[in-house]
This record gives C-alpha cells, sequence and structure tokens, in this order.
C-alpha cells in the first residue's frame, strides 16, 4: 500500500495543503483540482500512481485544507490562484513537472505552462478545457451573463452553484450507477464552500473566469508550437464542459490521446478502473 502524506506549507502568508506521495527521486506530477472540489478528488489515484512517480496535490486557496481568507484580504483570480501553486512549487524545489488538470484547475495550469513552457513535460487532462467547444450552453448561460454585468438577478443564478443540490448534482450528472458515488464528497465540499467569507471567493473566481476565455487562443498557439504530450479523459456525460471540449484538443496537437468514458464531471469517483490503465500507459509512455 503506498504511504500517503498529508502536509502544509505557508505560501505568501497562506496556508496551503497539499498531498504527497511516491519517490521523491522520480519524475513529478502535479494534480490541480476543480470547484468545488480539492485534492481529496485524488484520494483514490494517488495509490495507483506512487509507485512509480511522484506526486503532488495541493488545495488551492478557499478550497479544501489551504487557508480560505475573504475577498479584503486575498484577490481571489486565476492569476492568484497561480501565483500561490508556483510559489509552492518552488518551495517544493519542483522545476520540471507534468500536469493532471481538472476543470479550475485546468486554467491555472495553462498559466503555469505559459508562464514556464520548458517546466511542463506532459499534461493529462480530466474535463479540464481549453476550447470554447467543451463550454456546455446549459451551464454557461448563467455564469456569462453574469460576467456581461454583476446585479442581484445574474448573482442569483450564479450562487445556485454554491447549493448542496447543485454540488450533489455536479459529482451525479451522467454518471450511469449513482451507488459508485461516495455522498461525503458532494457533503465535503459543500461544508468548506460555506465556510464564512467563502461565497464572495467563489463569486470572485465565477466573475474572473471570463479571463480563462481569453486566453484560450495563447494556450492553444503553445499546444501547436511545443506539441506537448496530451491526454484527455472526459466523462461524456459531463453537463459543464462537454465532450466536444476533449476532441477539440486535437486541432492543435494532432496526437493527443482522446478517451470518452462513460460518467461525469468526476470520473475518478465512478470510473477510477477504467481512468488508471490509461493514465499509467500514458506516464509510462511520456514520463
Amino acid at each position: 500500500m503506498a504511504t500517503i502524506h498529508h502536509r502544509y506549507a505557508t505560501v505568501d502568508g497562506h496556508r496551503i495543503f497539499y498531498r504527497e506521495a511516491g519517490p521523491r527521486d522520480r519524475p513529478t506530477l502535479v494534480l490541480l483540482h476543480g470547484f468545488p472540489a480539492s485534492s481529496l478528488m485524488f484520494r483514490h489515484l494517488l495509490p495507483r500512481l506512487a509507485d512509480r512517480w511522484h506526486l503532488v496535490a495541493p488545495d488551492h486557496v478557499g478550497f479544501g485544507l489551504s487557508d480560505a481568507p475573504s475577498v479584503d484580504e486575498f484577490t481571489y483570480s486565476f492569476d492568484s490562484l497561480t501565483d500561490v501553486t508556483a510559489t509552492l512549487l518552488a518551495h517544493l524545489g519542483i522545476e520540471r513537472y507534468s500536469l493532471f488538470v481538472h476543470d479550475h484547475g485546468a486554467p491555472i495550469g495553462w498559466r503555469l505552462i505559459l508562464r514556464a513552457p520548458a517546466a511542463v513535460t506532459a499534461i493529462i487532462t480530466q474535463n479540464g478545457n481549453a476550447y470554447e467547444e467543451g463550454l456546455q450552453p446549459e451551464f454557461f448561460t448563467a455564469v456569462r451573463d453574469y460576467w456581461l454585468e454583476q446585479t442581484s438577478r445574474t448573482e442569483a443564478g450564479v450562487r445556485e452553484a454554491l447549493t448542496l443540490e447543485l454540488t450533489r448534482w455536479r459529482y451525479l450528472a451522467g454518471v450511469t450507477d449513482e451507488t459508485l458515488v461516495d455522498p461525503t464528497t458532494w457533503t465535503h465540499d459543500h461544508d468548506l464552500l460555506s465556510r464564512p467569507h467563502n461565497d464572495r471567493a467563489q463569486l470572485a473566481l465565477f466573475l474572473d473566469y471570463a479571463t480563462n476565455l481569453a486566453l484560450y487562443p495563447k494556450v492553444q498557439r503553445y499546444f501547436r508550437e511545443r506539441q506537448i504530450p496530451l491526454l484527455a479523459i472526459w466523462g461524456k456525460g459531463d453537463p459543464i464542459f462537454g465532450p466536444a471540449g476533449a476532441l477539440a484538443f486535437t486541432t492543435d496537437l494532432p496526437a493527443a490521446e482522446i478517451h470518452l468514458v462513460a460518467g461525469g464531471h468526476f470520473l475518478l469517483e465512478s470510473a477510477l478502473d477504467g481512468v488508471v490503465p490509461l493514465v499509467r500507459a500514458f506516464m509510462d509512455k511520456y514520463l
């Protein structure tokens, strides 16, 4: 059984939680979680990879067991979350690594890549978007309305994403057998989302998400120029980032490996046994 370490580091005055596993002298895979989750989403994956690779999975500021300062104490933006992640990696002495990105973790990963293109050796994206084709209109209508104007009406639409009902929906939508998903996942996420002042932090990130779409052309140009190895494993029933987002990677990376898997947004909860062999084969090939 692999040993998983649960650690904290102080980064720019904030206490950051991260999970670490595997030999430090092996190639490193940095795993970046999405909304509304934390590194807890990787709890079953880490032991399945730690025999051969060094794994680091942090909780972003405002998520999981990391600090959740108010919007007056921290600027909640994807640039700021990237700053913290980059500083944490430097603190850990990690200079070259591969990425596993999901949801919110994807735009953080893309920023890391654009800041230091030579640092990242390969990418695994599990429902982590880089193309507008992947944005499901039914979900993003309320978010786009909020981008256009911040009113009580548009804010109410985005606030729905912070409810227990919508958090549960994120985990179960697109999953054929809902009994495979542990209910403590969405209750854990909702409890942490409900910390004092955290609602304003999450609203700030939803507003800032528009900057990720503006970044897509730069990310796509990076793909074309670098032809970095990429594996896209996608829950084909994801109501947030649809399968078109996975297939779009081949526009700029013809050699990208694309796998559409039965499941939803959180594949590691319902399709772990199908995901692990794909990840290990890709990492064997490129790490």
